[in-house]
């Protein structure tokens, strides 16, 4: 009986890889956050215990939740999803093994650091300089071995999935670095060089976009991929999704300011991440929508097909939320 991934041609080794390690980061990262939950309720919990303490252990929540168990999910699913709407292997093999384990190394260290006290303290952007580097090493290997197979690609189309996964690491790329370039005082400190209240609109310009990019772009890469697959429909809309996608990415890096209301920041930079916001229903819904409208014809599937349904859950908490 053949599967999905019987094919000698494509590199499947690093997607089974990532989507064992999602499993795995997505129940230690959630078990994280009951502990550290209950200690709101029970704070005797944390067993006067300064590295299991809340304020340690809930950026390693989050760290886990992101980029532990979400990053694994998007490195599966592009790696998989590029090869197969390409036609063609992985641009490097190597560069691929060495996102898997290079991934997992920042994930230790996170796990050893956070709880140690040794942080940055920006909030999704906590490791220290060591680590960042090794980040950026990994993420770069990532979009050049992503865009390389792109480039190689056997398949002229170069699908909607392909766009946001594409727009997801080179956004992520700049963001991450731009929010992390310090001058090192030690092998555990290092200080941000962008000074006051310029530092705060750059983090929640890197830290919104966490949201903006890893979470909404990459993951509306799997949806356009997986949610006509599953349906076996062809997408809704062709030109609403780049109407989508464009709207999206154009929108979104503007947002960060609305953590900063009321602060120094300038009152144009607050009022503009305002605007954006709200703005940001239109793409929003509209990714939402061509994703649902793409079950027409299909809807009965939803009976017998649990995988169809829970996509179809996920689309729904996208346009509520």
């Amino acid at each position: 009986m053949s599967t999905a991934f019987d094919h000698p041609e494509y590199n499947y080794k690093v997607v089974r890889q990532f989507a064992i390690m999602t499993v795995v980061w997505g129940i230690v990262g959630m078990a994280a956050g009951v502990l550290i939950a209950a200690q709101l309720a029970w704070p005797a919990l944390n067993f006067d215990t300064p590295w299991l303490s809340f304020g340690r252990l809930r950026p390693l929540h989050t760290n886990a939740v992101i980029f532990a168990f979400g990053g694994c999910a998007l490195f599966a699913t592009s790696y998989y999803i590029v090869q197969r709407t390409c036609r063609t292997r992985l641009f490097s093999d190597t560069l691929a093994s060495f996102t898997f384990w290079g991934w997992q190394l920042v994930i230790l260290s996170a796990a050893i650091t956070l709880p140690l006290g040794i942080t940055s303290a920006k909030e999704y952007a906590e490791l220290e300089w060591p680590i960042d580097i090794l980040v950026t090493l990994v993420w770069v290997a990532y979009v050049v071995n992503f865009l390389g197979t792109v480039a190689i690609r056997k398949e002229s189309h170069i699908y909607v999935a392909n766009w946001f996964f594409a727009a997801f690491m080179i956004m992520i790329a700049i963001l991450y670095i731009g929010n992390n370039l310090v001058i090192p005082v030690s092998l555990t400190k290092a200080y941000s060089i962008w000074p006051g209240t310029i530092d705060a609109m750059i983090q929640w310009w890197w830290g919104h976009n966490a949201v903006g990019f890893f979470l909404t772009a990459g993951f509306l890469g799997i949806m356009y991929y997986f949610v006509p697959k599953q349906a076996g429909r062809p997408v809704y809309s062709y030109r609403l999704s780049i109407v989508h996608f464009w709207a999206l990415i154009s929108i979104y890096v503007w947002a960060g300011g609305h953590h900063l209301h009321y602060s120094a920041l300038p009152d144009w930079a607050q009022t503009a991440g305002m605007v954006m916001s709200l703005i940001l229903l239109a793409p929003s819904w509209g990714g939402m929508i061509n994703g649902m409208m793409t079950l027409s014809g299909a809807w009965h599937k939803l009976r017998n097909d649990p995988i169809l349904r829970f996509l179809v859950v996920s689309l729904s908490f996208y346009g509520m939320s």
